[in-house]
């Protein structure tokens, strides 16, 4: 007869539950950045984009600078010389007075457009890096505006070099009025502000395979019908087109610039400029800054 054997049971250990312990607190959310904090943050991705800037300035200042030097060159220097095209039939001086404001213009609204634009469709598609910012303790809307921000002061600074580069390629011949330097302390920064604004609404709503022709359909023709290289009242002999064109933000750029630099040629009403030009900065920053988040968030 066999005696089966008892083997002990191991004694199985009271989970908290069990033992009518109280569940473990759950982890308060975490505390909400201070505006100190959050300035520190995007003052820190900014200088980011600006560290890369400074690292390949001389390159962006050739770049920026070789275009409006050639057009300036071109327009105000040969063909007053040769008596043929534009600026042939007057003073070269004074159509450089119409030509530096407008070229200045043209370079904040394209230097701002490609300065975000270019960037976010890579940083969306290819490097992913728009991840890598998205996890610093801000809004993702904060995000978006560092890159208006850096791309404004790109813009800026590219804006700056047409002067030099204009007054040199016109044989010195560049008249400049500095009567007003509130105008122009508070309009480059306006109009940068604008072309990066625009940049980021671009750069949210145009899918990578079509970001080609951003240059063909959009920047070509706010250039040229962007009162670049004549007055906005020179158009009053075609008013179905001076009309049509104050829907382009470049033409308040080039009227506004031409208010502070060359005083002497007719411009729009200041109110006007300073008016359309904020409200569209406004409107263009709202909707890029919305699309910016809907994009990541997706």
């Amino acid at each position: 007869m066999t005696i089966p054997l008892a083997v002990p049971e191991t004694p199985v250990p009271e989970t908290p539950a069990a033992a009518g312990a109280a569940p473990a607190p759950t982890s308060e959310p975490a505390p909400r950045l201070s505006l100190g904090a959050m300035l520190a943050t995007t003052r820190a991705l900014v200088e980011r984009d600006l560290a890369v800037l400074l690292r390949d300035l001389p390159a962006f200042l050739l770049r920026t600078a070789m275009q409006p030097a050639l057009f300036a060159f071109v327009f105000a220097y040969v063909f007053p010389r040769i008596g043929q095209g534009i600026g042939g039939a007057r003073d070269s001086a004074a159509f450089a007075a119409v030509l530096l404001p407008g070229l200045m213009a043209n370079t904040l609204m394209f230097q701002g457009v490609t300065a975000v634009a270019l960037p976010l469709v890579s940083e969306f598609s290819v490097s992913k890096e728009i991840e890598d910012r998205v996890m610093a303790p801000v809004p993702v809307r904060v995000v978006g505006l560092t890159k208006v921000i850096s791309g404004s002061v790109q813009a800026l600074l590219a804006s700056l070099m047409v002067i030099p580069a204009v007054w040199i390629a016109t044989g010195f011949h560049t008249t400049i009025h500095w009567d007003h330097p509130l105008r122009l302390a508070t309009l480059l920064p306006l109009g940068a502000l604008v072309g990066s604004s625009l940049g980021l609404m671009l750069g949210t709503l145009i899918s990578p395979r079509r970001i080609n022709y951003l240059f063909a359909l959009l920047l070509l023709p706010l250039t040229l019908l962007g009162c670049v290289y004549y007055p906005w009242v020179a158009l009053s002999a075609l008013r179905w087109l001076q009309i049509a064109v104050l829907a382009n933000p470049v033409v308040y750029m080039s009227e506004g610039l031409r208010a502070a630099l060359s005083p002497q040629i007719p411009h729009m009403p200041l109110w006007a400029i300073y008016g359309l030009l904020g409200a569209a900065f406004a409107a263009m920053l709202w909707i890029g800054l919305a699309k910016f988040e809907a994009r990541v968030l997706s």
